[in-house]
């Protein structure tokens, strides 16, 4: 299998990060340049359909886009430790909470980001009043998982799950921006440290780039 990768976005973070979770590391990784659009090139769309990353090769040619289905695959070959549920109604509990992290905290910071970092002005054609408006949203549903984190050490459960990795990935990514979470929400200030804590972390952290 091969792992097409890229520096400092965040989808191919949360890959990075669910792998090192599990210590899978007999996975081919190739690092692609955004900024020189190898994300772009007719090779590259012909296998991932979109100028997407992360994308991960099988060995028998099939192409899976999309960060999370991406973790799917790999949870189904390398099945502990468990990140996406053992019985239907843990599953479905962690279901909900991934979809939550997405929709109402990682998609507006990244949205954010990309519209009001300078370097991100190659890739996209900025709106500085869509960036903020989606930093804005994004930091006011922290008190979603806020609320949720005051009954419960981790997102979903009683262990780290695949919602925790996509609910810090995204908020993080409001570092290159220096945002951060506010003090006053004591449940995700504790969490956000547990998870910056954690050995995969690290591998979850960007690379230099290429």
């Amino acid at each position: 299998m091969k792992l097409y990768d890229t520096p400092l976005a965040p989808n191919p973070r949360r890959v990075r990060w669910f792998m090192a979770e599990k210590g899978i590391d007999d996975v081919e990784v190739v690092t692609l340049n955004l900024m020189e659009g190898q994300h772009k090139t007719p090779s590259y769309i012909r296998k991932a359909g979109l100028p997407n990353v992360p994308m991960l090769e099988l060995d028998d040619g099939t192409c899976i886009t999309e960060s999370v289905a991406i973790c799917r695959y790999l949870e189904s070959r390398y099945p502990e430790p468990n990140l996406f549920g053992r019985t239907p109604e843990e599953t479905a509990v962690i279901e909900m909470w991934t979809r939550r992290a997405e929709m109402l905290v990682a998609t507006p910071m990244m949205i954010g980001v990309r519209h009001t970092h300078p370097m991100m002005g190659r890739l996209e054609q900025q709106n500085p009043e869509v960036g903020q408006y989606n930093l804005q949203a994004g930091l006011k549903a922290l008190k979603v998982l806020d609320r949720r984190l005051a009954d419960s050490e981790w997102l979903a459960g009683d262990r780290l799950t695949i919602a925790d990795i996509v609910a810090f990935v995204g908020l993080d990514f409001g570092r290159l921006i220096k945002v951060t979470p506010p003090q006053e929400l004591e449940n995700v200030c504790r969490w956000a440290e547990a998870m910056k804590a954690r050995p995969a972390a690290a591998a979850g952290m960007p690379q230099k780039a290429a």
